[in-house]
């Protein structure tokens, strides 16, 4: 956890949000607030036209990690951040309250981008999935896509505009419209629509300054959000569990937001992908030892839009040792591993949820040993696919899978006495 600072007062850090129209869209508690800072702190752009005087002045160009910690040597003073317009939907203000408490700080929000955006275009704005693209992978764009979706997105500059249109046109989506919005609230503002198909080839210049809005058109397979994702998604070696069984395993793990998963053994990573895609801001770390394995996961997570997926390179349960509490584990392999289990029980907290695959009579001979320890529930799924027969067609079973899933409780065996009652 960063180490906060020892506040002198309370409230000393106000953070303001602005327009693009600069001091004009002040309001008169703005510049009372503006007056009686010490210290003003705001990049190049925000200070142009503010003249700013008998202010001490720290700017974001010299870098962010540098201004926040010429803020916090001036805990207790007076200092305001400008900050472009909401500072708490992906903007500084949501930054700084990482090291800063809530009681220290005052904020007054602008119209955040996607505010306006939405007032431009004419879109309820809670229809609408409203992301951040700035300095974040392009990649994470892929797991909102979807037929008729309204996508608005915060970018890094004009460069970004042609980069996401090549993507939307290689993942199916070449006819979606998109609307850039420029300088928003200020005197060059201006409104561009073209399809991801032309904005792809690079010939329109966009402003850096913009915002971009996406009307969603599918050309290509749909996506969705629910577990499940097809098999052929995945570049794997073999190593996959398949669809189907993806599908029910991450519903015994029941995903949540901001949760973290173990994926143990994680092959090409799919539990975990498909655990991140089913919450917002759902977490995971992918433990794997092979290294072929591993570069699988990392193009997985890219390809269907969880870049931030984490990678553990080693072996469990070595592997496991310092790394953050879960909520939620799952074991897809190395049942037999020597005090494998015992450490991811011992790592959850209470309510954290444990979930394992076997495939071998010796894996599900292993989970049954486990349910009579730690309790639970066993569940034997078998799975047939319909395929070609010669001329024909007939069913394909794939192996037989059982799921052993347990969530732990005060005493360290949640369910076993439960079991025992019935």
């Amino acid at each position: 956890m960063t180490e906060r600072p020892q506040a002198k007062s309370r409230r000393w850090l106000t953070i303001i949000g602005m327009g693009d129209n600069g001091a004009e869209s002040l309001s008169a508690e703005a510049r009372r607030l503006l007056g009686r800072a010490d210290t003003i702190v705001a990049s190049s752009r925000l200070l142009e036209g503010m003249n700013i005087v008998g202010k001490s002045i720290i700017n974001w160009d010299k870098g962010l990690q540098a201004g926040i910690d010429e803020i916090r040597g001036r805990a207790g003073q007076q200092v305001t951040v400008l900050a472009t317009g909401d500072p708490m939907h992906f903007g500084i203000g949501a930054t700084l309250r990482t090291y800063f408490d809530a009681e220290e700080m005052l904020i007054l929000p602008s119209p955040s981008a996607f505010s306006l955006a939405a007032a431009r275009l004419g879109w309820p704005l809670q229809n609408a999935e409203c992301i951040s693209l700035h300095g974040r992978p392009l990649e994470q764009l892929q797991r909102y896509l979807s037929p008729r979706a309204r996508i608005i997105a915060l970018t890094s500059d004009g460069a970004s505009v042609p980069a996401i249109a090549s993507l939307l046109k290689n993942s199916g989506y070449g006819d979606s419209l998109l609307h850039v919005l420029e300088h928003m609230g200020g005197p060059k503002e201006q409104l561009h629509r073209i399809s991801a198909e032309q904005a792809a080839t690079g010939e329109r210049q966009f402003d850096d300054f913009n915002t971009l809005a996406i009307d969603c058109a599918a050309t290509g397979p749909r996506n969705f959000t629910l577990a499940g994702l097809d098999d052929d998604l995945f570049r794997h070696d073999g190593q996959l569990t398949k669809s189907e069984i993806r599908a029910v395993t991450i519903a015994k793990l029941r995903p949540f937001a901001g949760g973290l998963l173990w994926d143990v053994g994680a092959g090409c990573g799919s539990i975990a992908i498909e655990w991140m895609r089913a919450a917002r801001n759902a977490k995971a770390l992918a433990i794997e030892a092979k290294p072929a394995r591993i570069e699988m996961i990392k193009f997985n997570a890219k390809a269907l839009g969880v870049p931030g997926l984490s990678v553990v390179a080693g072996s469990a349960p070595d592997a496991l040792a310092g790394l953050e509490t879960p909520d939620a584990v799952f074991i897809g392999g190395g049942l037999s591993e020597a005090g494998l289990v015992q450490a991811c029980w011992q790592a959850l907290g209470e309510g954290g949820i444990l979930v394992a695959n076997a495939v071998t009579l010796e894996g599900e001979a292993a989970l049954t040993g486990l349910r009579a320890k730690y309790g639970g529930e066993l569940v034997r799924i078998s799975v047939a696919r319909a395929a070609p027969v010669g001329r024909f067609c007939g069913w394909k079973s794939l192996m037989p899978v059982t799921i052993w899933s347990t969530v732990k409780g005060n005493d360290g065996a949640h369910g076993m006495e439960a079991e025992r009652d019935r």
